[in-house]
Parts: C-alpha cells; sequence; structure tokens
C-alpha cells in the first residue's frame, strides 16, 4: 500500500480534475529541531519498550513528525468524498526516506437520513476525534490512547454518526471496522475474517463551551486454550477486548482550554495469573490497562499561548505487576507568528516506575527522559 500510495493519489487527481471546482485541497506540516537531553541506561536494555520519548541520549536534529495532503470533493449535495496520503516519521523507505500512506479515503453520504450522515471507507475512529480537537495541540503529541496504541486512530468500516436533537446537544457515532485495522479482512488465522471491531460514542453539549464524551468498543478475538483445561483438546476462553474512556472538556475562545480524559481497556484472559508463588498451571486473568490526561493551554497575548499536558498510564494494572508505569508531562509556549503558522519551544519527560526486584535481579529505580524541541507547525493550503 505505502508503494503506491502516491500512485492512487495522482489517479484520484487525474479522476477528478473534470470536477475541479467543486474540490478543495488542503494540507498541514508539523516537524522539530529536538535534542535528548536526558535518557536512562536502561534504554539500552530495551527495558523501556513503552516509553513514549524514545531515542538515545544526546541524539538530535531535525524531523517531519507528519505532512497532511487532502483532497476533498462534493460530488453532489448529498455525497462528500475524501482523500488523504500522509507521510510521517514511522512511515520509511530502507533508506530512510519517508513515503506516504493513505490516512483517509472514505465517502460521506449526508443527511442519509435527518441530522445523521453514513460514512464507508478508511476514516477516522470515534474514539479520541473530539477529544483531539480539544486539546488543539497534535503538533506537540498525540491524546493519550492513539499515544499509547489503545485504540487505532483510523479503520476501515462503515459508521453512522449524527444528533438527537435539532440543537445538537446530544450526539452519536457508531462504526464497526476489520480489526487489523488496514485495508482488507484478516484471514491470516484459521477463524477467518468473522471478527470486528465495534465502536460507540455519545457527545453531549450541555451548556455552551462544555463537552463531554463517553466512549466504549469491543474488538473481537478468536478464543485460546484454557491452561487449566484438562480435556484433549483443551477447552477454550474468551480473549476479546473492551475499551471505555470519558472526556471532558471546556474551553472559552482566545483565552483557554481545559480537558481531562482517561480510559481503561481490558483483554479477556490476556495474561496468566502473576500471583506471586502460584503453582502451575496458572490459571489465565483480565490484562487491564489505564490511563489519565488532563491538559490546559492559556492564552496570554493574541499570539502566545502556554500549553501543559500530563498523563499517567499504566500497561497493567494488576497490584503484583510492577515497574512498567509511566508518567508523561509537556510543557511550551505557543507563538503564531501568522494565522497559519506556529512555532512551539517544547520540553517532553517521561517518568517511570521503578523496575522491581526478582530473585535473579535487584531492582532499580529509571531516571527520568527529557527531550527539547522546537516544533514548527503550519497549513499550506
Amino acid at each position: 500500500m505505502k508503494g503506491i500510495a502516491l500512485l492512487l493519489f495522482c489517479m484520484v487527481v487525474i479522476g477528478v480534475s473534470g470536477a475541479a471546482a467543486q474540490g478543495r485541497f488542503s494540507g498541514y506540516m508539523f516537524g522539530d529541531y529536538f535534542y535528548n537531553a536526558a535518557r536512562d541506561t536502561a534504554f539500552k536494555s530495551g527495558d523501556l519498550s513503552k516509553s513514549a520519548v524514545g531515542g538515545q541520549k544526546d541524539l538530535k536534529g531535525f524531523q517531519f513528525r507528519r505532512i497532511y495532503f487532502t483532497y476533498d470533493n462534493d460530488i453532489s449535495e448529498h455525497f462528500i468524498a475524501r482523500f488523504r496520503l500522509e507521510a510521517n516519521n514511522g512511515e520509511t523507505l530502507g533508506d530512510g526516506k519517508m513515503t506516504a500512506i493513505v490516512k483517509d479515503a472514505y465517502l460521506n453520504w449526508k443527511n442519509i437520513f435527518p441530522g445523521s450522515n453514513a460514512i464507508f471507507g478508511i476514516q477516522p475512529t470515534p474514539a479520541y476525534d473530539i477529544s483531539e480537537v480539544a486539546w488543539g495541540y497534535r503538533s506537540l503529541e498525540k491524546t493519550i490512547m492513539d499515544l499509547r496504541g489503545i485504540v487505532p486512530s483510523r479503520g476501515l468500516g462503515l459508521s453512522l454518526k449524527g444528533k438527537f436533537d435539532e440543537g445538537g446537544i446530544f450526539n452519536y457515532w457508531v462504526m464497526a471496522s476489520n480489526i487489523n485495522d488496514g485495508t482488507k479482512p484478516n484471514g491470516t488465522t484459521s477463524y477467518g475474517d468473522k471478527y470486528s471491531r465495534y465502536y460507540l460514542l455519545l457527545h453531549v453539549k450541555p451548556v455552551k463551551n462544555l463537552q463531554v464524551t463517553l466512549y466504549g468498543d469491543y474488538l473481537g478475538a478468536p478464543p485460546i486454550d484454557d491452561p487449566t483445561s484438562t480435556t484433549s483438546p483443551k477447552a477454550t476462553v474468551a480473549n476479546g477486548t473492551l475499551t471505555g474512556a470519558a472526556f471532558v472538556g471546556y474551553a472559552e475562545p482566545d483565552k483557554f482550554n481545559l480537558g481531562v480524559e482517561g480510559f481503561v481497556q481490558t483483554k479477556s484472559n490476556g495474561q496468566s495469573n502473576p500471583t506471586p508463588g502460584a503453582t502451575l498451571p496458572l490459571a489465565r486473568t483480565s490484562l487491564s490497562a489505564v490511563g489519565v490526561s488532563v491538559f490546559g493551554s492559556l492564552n496570554v497575548a493574541s499570539d502566545l499561548a502556554v500549553v501543559a499536558r500530563f498523563d499517567m498510564f499504566d500497561p497493567n494494572s494488576n497490584v503484583n505487576v510492577k515497574g512498567d508505569a509511566r508518567n508523561y508531562i509537556i510543557g511550551g509556549l505557543s507563538w503564531k507568528p501568522d494565522k497559519n503558522v506556529s512555532i512551539i519551544p517544547n520540553v517532553q519527560v517521561e517518568t517511570y516506575q521503578s523496575l522491581p526486584a526478582t530473585p535473579t535481579f535487584a531492582g532499580r529505580s529509571i531516571a527520568a527522559s527529557v527531550t527539547g524541541r522546537l516544533t514548527f507547525y503550519y497549513v499550506y493550503l
């Protein structure tokens, strides 16, 4: 898909050239000059694989973290199509050069019935689309569920989104998609492609400038063997994943913005029971990840804002599992010399729970990771 992305885009442009008057191009970029000021030596041994602030100490240089190029076309009064390419520093060729992927490719059927739109194709998932807009600084960092890989930002599927009331106080978004976030069903297992991911979001705007979302999704998965089973073949247990999240945001435009987002994700029978002293066979138990993000910005002048955020993340909340919790902090100053250009000096800090002692390891504390960046964000179309 990566290798043909540019070709696909050219075909789309050629195909819609006759309707250019109805089409709109848009795009933005963001990147940085960065310097990794502090890292623990545990990075070298791989103990910090769940870190959100990577790279070795003293690494510095320039990077683009995202480039978007988007084409929207009004096919008719009721149908809108979008095609979007993305290049980012995680999508590279063998020589390290950035390459493009298809980020969005969908058809939006407006008002399929009053107040609701139906969307088919590669599209945003409901998980954090609203909280990301409220955060307002994707150029600095992803929202917590995106950053920690809890829910994909895109899925290939069908969604329905709209409002329950005329004033748009109560809104909804439902979606079904492939489980592998890609462009075709996952047929690599003996269970074929019968599993999907199902999403539901409720979005409420009770008063001006205040919004609340309640979110949930279920990710289907084939059952797995029960390690305690004595039958042949072994009995199986469920292995699906359930995610729940909530977001509350309040904003005074051009003044300040505040938001709180939290989630819990539970994978049924996702781990062997880590109870100390347990004897084999170990019964499987649920694996639960939790996270909370608090963020805000304050406009101190018409072109200058202070931005701050704090995240807490624990990929395994079992009390017997230690050494994997992370805190993430980001702070910066956002200067806008133009309405479409932002220059943001900022600092990322990630702290780590101490590694526990084991019979073969003494355990130890882990030094924080610190990276300074000068971020450039600009809308060019």
